[in-house]
């Protein structure tokens, strides 16, 4: 099975809420999913997210602790997610590849449908 490797942010605000980004696209379009994406060669995971986040929002982050690394097995591949605690280097957010955004408390997660890989990260945040 093919295995996709990719890096999420899961963005804090300063009141303890967590950024989330609906998909606007594809198989699990309306799915809610952490912001992130593939890691190219030569990148750092690191380098990856700050990255993708510029390209997905238009803004800047900084990258913190690694929080968990996910696999799942979704039907056609195997994902790594390495899941990143970020913050945003400034106020500026522009979706530019999602199709909705939500700051939701850690006791609001569960208020969206989450991609499947997302769970384990969603039922860990939802603890704090």
């Amino acid at each position: 099975m093919k295995t996709i490797e990719v890096v999420a942010a899961v963005i804090f605000d300063a009141q303890g809420r967590i950024f989330a980004t609906q998909r606007g696209y594809g198989e699990w379009k309306d799915w809610w999913e952490f912001p992130g994406g593939k890691i190219e060669p030569g990148e750092t995971p690191q380098q990856a997210l700050k990255r993708e986040i510029r390209e997905e929002l238009d803004a800047d982050v900084e990258v913190g602790e690694l929080l968990r690394t996910i696999h799942y097995d979704y039907p056609a591949f195997h994902l790594t997610m390495h899941c990143f605690k970020c913050k945003l280097s400034g106020n500026h957010l522009t979706l530019l590849e999602h199709e909705a955004a939500k700051w939701l408390h850690p006791s609001d997660l569960q208020s969206v449908r989450w991609l499947p890989a997302d769970i384990e990260i969603i039922n860990d945040l939802t603890r704090l």
